[in-house]
């Protein structure tokens, strides 16, 4: 035996626990991965199922932890000194940045998590330097403890920094839960390589509508758009167009934009006085010995002023530790030329600048150096839209302030869901409409009442079923908007969504609503209760007695408290469990099924029990055969699993969403299916579910598991009862 190799006594497996050895998805990397159904178990969580993080934030010393992030703000450290003396800059930059990945199209992203601190986001060539930020407030966080999440901590921490400044917060709420493990299944791009250029997500980077859904930033590990031009070249009218989509794409219009922009560059800075090339890894590739910090700078020698992030070099006001109007006296007061930073980045710089209105340098106060403005803020100047809604804030600076300070609410508070979760004393009184308002249920009425009115309605199971899934599987866990409470399906957009089958859609509500007169009962509590009448209908007709658990009290949302436009985007454009594909995509149903399933918060069994049951129940759209393995159709069977498990069977493709199933012996076409109906039986792991439930000894169990994963469903969005 050779003693040379130190490997041959090693006694683990080579590479078994670091990303050199392949696992599955890299031998097979067309399988269909369901890792995203099982993001954050429950074993990558250090505090116990005992653990309430909302109840234990309740207990925090608001005052206390908000008095110690002001001390922290001027208390500059050797190992990273802050500018000006001030991390108030750092602080807005890290929050802004926690926040703004959040993404109107499927709710991802955003600050309410803590992501923040895990791969890839924590390494970004955008959050170059936020490690800093983050660590800076370990000592907070350590005094805290439980008390505090790093989530609730990360936006708090900006908050804060604006009231150093001088800006009076609109609000603040606590209620953020960390995670514990990066969300590595969420999609931000195809690209392979970070800041690839911007044409690869748009089908034309002339039309910035075209970038790709889900996504908003313009670049793969960007947080908006490139601060030097589209492509990183400088077009201000061009850039204008990225940051209007992509602002948009994150629930803000024209006027929180420009107030943002001018808001967030009213004060800090960016950097960019060194040599890029020369900074280490990002912190996810950094050695050991840097303990988790990353982009070391071995020029910056203890010096604020020689720090490097962006590569743009300079502050956009002249006083960037306060709060104030300087951002638009020194954008509209003098003309702007394109120049270099000394990391050879493009930036805009004023012609002629009066040497009082230039910043002082952020190490050496004796010092000023030119204010700079990226091809974002030139844009606020040169785009007519934006150039007249900065024109109205420089003439009502009030007005500006609270225009900033309420879309800077909004921004970080975007993904924490409705009012009604807000924890803390300085929650606003006021309720906005991107709050998803929904207004109490009536308890005072009889739910037997209101199933035997449903059940005598002559609607079918199939519309009772339908109707009541189409109402709830808008929710998404991601953001925690959509969902049966609030019966937004009665109104624009839901209820023309090609998904909800409009014209079959009136005809229930029509029937819902003269119930709802009837019986006190409201409308969303009608729409729950008739899927649990057909659900129990169906069981019963299959032999099984079972009561669908249902939970009084949803409230009726009126046209008014809802904004149609910011839930435009959450149309369906693919329903699995009812079988339908509004056109085929490059994407495969089967992984918009993962999607959905993801956004409801169900796991991999309980996804294929619903979509095994629905099929049973004959919920398909536009009442297609596919997958309807049975002739005992409203029927609550197994027979979906029983028949695609049958051996007696052959499958054939016959077209691009299209299968036949036969007799194996006679050739007689039996039945027809889908991907999603398919990939149930030949997924390793799919199939061993299914398996479970075709078994003769699991019949019961299918309807009872059945039962509480559509019950799930429908109560996912019922934030009134939680804590």
């Amino acid at each position: 035996m050779s003693h040379n190799n130190p490997s041959a006594k090693c006694p683990v497996m080579h590479g078994a626990n670091s990303t050199t050895s392949r696992n599955v998805t890299d031998w097979w990397p067309e399988g269909l991965n369901l890792d995203i159904l099982h993001q954050h178990d429950q074993k990558t969580n250090p505090m116990g199922d005992d653990f309430d993080y909302r109840e234990e934030v309740k207990t925090l010393d608001f005052e206390g932890i908000k008095n110690d992030l002001h001390d922290l703000m001027t208390q500059s450290q050797d190992w990273w000194p802050a500018d000006w003396g001030h991390y108030g800059g750092l602080m807005i930059r890290m929050s802004w940045h926690a926040a703004g990945t959040y993404r109107l199209a499927d709710g991802r992203g955003g600050a309410s998590s803590g992501n923040q601190r895990f791969a890839p986001l924590s390494s970004w060539p955008d959050n170059v330097s936020l490690d800093k930020a983050r660590r800076l407030l370990w000592p907070i966080k350590k005094k805290y403890g439980n008390k505090i999440s790093w989530a609730d901590l990360l936006v708090l921490a900006g908050t804060v920094a604006y009231e150093s400044m001088g800006l009076p917060s609109y609000g603040f709420s606590f209620g953020r839960e960390d995670i514990w493990h990066p969300e590595k299944d969420v999609y931000w791009g195809s690209e392979k390589e970070w800041l690839a250029p911007s044409d690869e997500r748009y089908d034309d980077i002339s039309k910035p509508d075209t970038m790709e859904n889900p996504l908003a930033a313009v670049q793969m590990g960007l947080i908006y758009v490139n601060p030097e031009g589209v492509n990183g070249q400088p077009d201000p009218l061009k850039t204008g167009e990225q940051v209007r989509e992509t602002f948009a794409r994150m629930a803000m219009n024209d006027e929180e934009t420009a107030a943002l922009t001018a808001g967030g560059h009213t004060v800090g800075k960016c950097h960019g006085n060194g040599d890029a090339s020369v900074l280490g890894a990002d912190p996810e590739a950094a050695d050991l010995e840097h303990q988790g910090l990353g982009w070391h700078n071995p020029n910056m020698n203890g010096l604020a002023s020689r720090a490097v992030s962006s590569g743009i070099e300079g502050a956009w006001t002249t006083n960037p530790t306060q709060f104030d109007m300087g951002y638009f006296e020194l954008l509209f007061g003098y003309e702007w030329e394109l120049k270099k930073s000394p990391a050879g980045a493009w930036q805009w710089e004023p012609i002629d600048i009066k040497e009082e209105d230039k910043p002082r340098d952020a190490s050496d106060p004796s010092v000023r150096h030119n204010p700079i403005m990226t091809d974002a803020d030139m844009a606020m100047k040169m785009d007519p839209k934006y150039r007249a809604i900065c024109e109205k804030f420089m003439a009502d600076p009030e007005y500006f302030r609270d225009t900033f300070a309420r879309a800077w609410f909004k921004l970080t508070h975007r993904d924490l869901g409705p009012k009604t979760r807000y924890i803390g004393p300085d929650v606003p009184a006021e309720e906005l409409i991107w709050q998803d308002p929904v207004p109490a249920g009536n308890l005072d009425y009889s739910e037997e009442v209101v199933k035997q009115q449903i059940a005598a309605s002559g609607l079918s199971i199939s519309e009772m079923v339908s109707t009541a899934w189409d109402s709830a599987r808008t929710f998404r866990g991601s953001d925690l908007r959509g969902g049966a409470n609030g019966a937004r399906i009665r109104w624009a957009p839901q209820n023309r969504w090609e998904g909800n089958e409009p014209a079959r859609l009136a005809k229930v509500l029509a029937v819902y609503e003269r119930i709802s007169a009837d019986t006190g009962a409201s409308v969303a509590d009608v729409i729950v209760l008739g899927g649990s009448v057909g659900i129990e209908q169906a069981a019963k007709a299959g032999g099984y007695t079972v009561r669908v658990p249902f939970l009084k009290g949803r409230g009726d949302a009126t046209d008014e408290m809802t904004d149609a436009e910011s839930f435009e985007p959450l149309e369906p454009v693919a329903d699995a469990f009812r079988n339908w594909l509004k056109k085929d995509y490059v994407v495969k149903p089967e992984e918009l099924m993962l999607d959905r399933a993801q956004l409801l918060g169900l796991t991999a069994p309980e996804m294929t029990v619903l979509i095994g049951g629905m099929r049973m129940l004959g919920t398909n759209y536009g009442d297609s055969g596919a997958g309807v393995f049975t002739d005992r159709v409203g029927v609550l069977s197994n027979d979906f699993f029983v028949n695609l498990t049958d051996m007696g069977n052959t499958w054939k493709s016959v077209g691009s969403n299209l299968y036949e199933i036969r007799d194996r012996k006679s050739g007689e076409l039996k039945w027809t299916a889908t991907r999603v109906d398919l990939v149930f039986g030949s997924h390793s792991i799919l199939r061993s579910y299914s398996e479970v439930y075709a078994q003769d000894d699991n019949q019961q169990k299918f309807v009872n598991d059945f039962v509480r994963a559509w019950a799930k469903v429908m109560n996912a969005d019922r934030f009134d009862l939680q804590k």
